[in-house]
């Protein structure tokens, strides 16, 4: 059961003010001292007063969430889930809120409320852009006219600071390795346009060209994240060329499992006769046999700044935040990619 500021500072043997000035980051209480009441207050489960906090500071200590997911995963989604409940977990160390922001609410049963609109209705003191079409007018209109502090993750919007995975970084180790291990001929099947996609589209280009490797028009295949049906189309499309690749990176690890059926068919034998790499490191995915050689995204980061930057920009409106941030990634070599046996 969580402790009253009264029982925390009795813990403490504080005053409940020197308590309150600690955890409202007074400057007249020294840092050893705030340090000592906030393990306390994780320690013993104390929250402070929302609504009581809310009026002190004109702020309702809730953090608006604009996640639209095509696919049909919802909050189950192997890339995206993990980011929100960072974002979640980290949002709430802080004592803050979480609301979805959708276009569906009606109060009081009238016209559906936009994105705008309805993070007004919720009154929230920041926003979070995760996994939406930028295109849709409703983002822009939301993007450009609210005056409260917003952040993206993975696509960059003029004027936001945005949170995204080293997604160059990711496919140039990840192309390196496949080189390393002696494929020339290497495919791209590449995710639907976004931020993420043209990084990662333009830094295999680079590497392929920085090692002297050509890559034919058709080894460049555009298809769907998430999405093993479309990759199993894409790839195919790749099996039936006269000069078919010796490997393929695919848009994801999800997407990936879309080979299965197309190299079954062919007879083809996964991370021997054709090699395969994907990307996001999802955990699940790599109890696979073989275990799938992929880019692993610190979703587990990307969530945490998010919502570290938001709060930050929240309390502090005069700090200027950069443009991007970029998460490492860590390349995972699994058993996906052959060597190729030279004579």
């Amino acid at each position: 059961m969580a402790v009253t500021i009264k029982e925390l500072a009795d813990i403490l043997g504080l005053s409940i003010s020197a308590v309150s000035k600690a955890l409202n980051g007074y400057t007249d209480i020294g840092q050893g001292t705030k340090n000592r009441v906030f393990e306390a207050a994780a320690k013993y489960g104390y929250k402070p007063n929302a609504m009581a906090r809310g009026l002190k500071t004109g702020r309702s200590y809730n953090l608006g969430l604009v996640y639209t997911e095509d696919s049909g995963s919802g909050l189950t989604h192997n890339y995206f889930s993990p980011i929100l409940e960072s974002f979640r977990t980290t949002a709430e160390s802080q004592g803050y809120d979480i609301s979805f922001i959708s276009r569906s609410v009606r109060p009081g049963g009238g016209e559906p409320l936009s994105y705008l609109q309805h993070s007004r209705y919720r009154n929230v003191d920041g926003i979070c852009v995760v996994c939406c079409d930028f295109n849709d007018p409703q983002i822009i209109n939301l993007m450009q006219k609210c005056s409260i502090p917003i952040v993206t993750i993975d696509e960059h919007f003029k004027g936001h600071p945005c949170v995204m995975s080293s997604n160059s970084n990711g496919m140039k180790d990840l192309v390196e390795y496949v080189i390393s291990m002696g494929h020339e001929k290497i495919a791209l099947v590449y995710g639907n346009p976004s931020s993420s996609t043209k990084q990662r589209y333009r830094s295999f280009l680079r590497t392929m060209e920085k090692h002297g490797l050509t890559v034919p028009e058709e080894y460049l295949i555009e298809s769907l994240y998430h999405n093993p049906s479309a990759t199993s189309l894409a790839v195919e499309q790749l099996l039936k060329l006269d000069n078919p690749p010796t490997c393929i990176l695919l848009p994801d690890d999800f997407a990936a499992l879309g080979v299965l059926e197309p190299f079954e068919r062919h007879g083809i034998a996964l991370g021997r006769d054709i090699s395969v790499a994907g990307f996001d490191g999802v955990p699940l995915l790599q109890m696979l046999k073989p275990k799938i050689t992929t880019v692993a995204q610190n979703t587990r980061n990307i969530g945490k700044k998010a919502a570290q930057l938001l709060i930050s920009k929240i309390e502090n409106p005069e700090i200027d935040l950069k443009d991007k941030y970029h998460v490492a990634t860590k390349l995972i070599i699994g058993g996906t990619v052959a060597k190729i046996k030279t004579l």
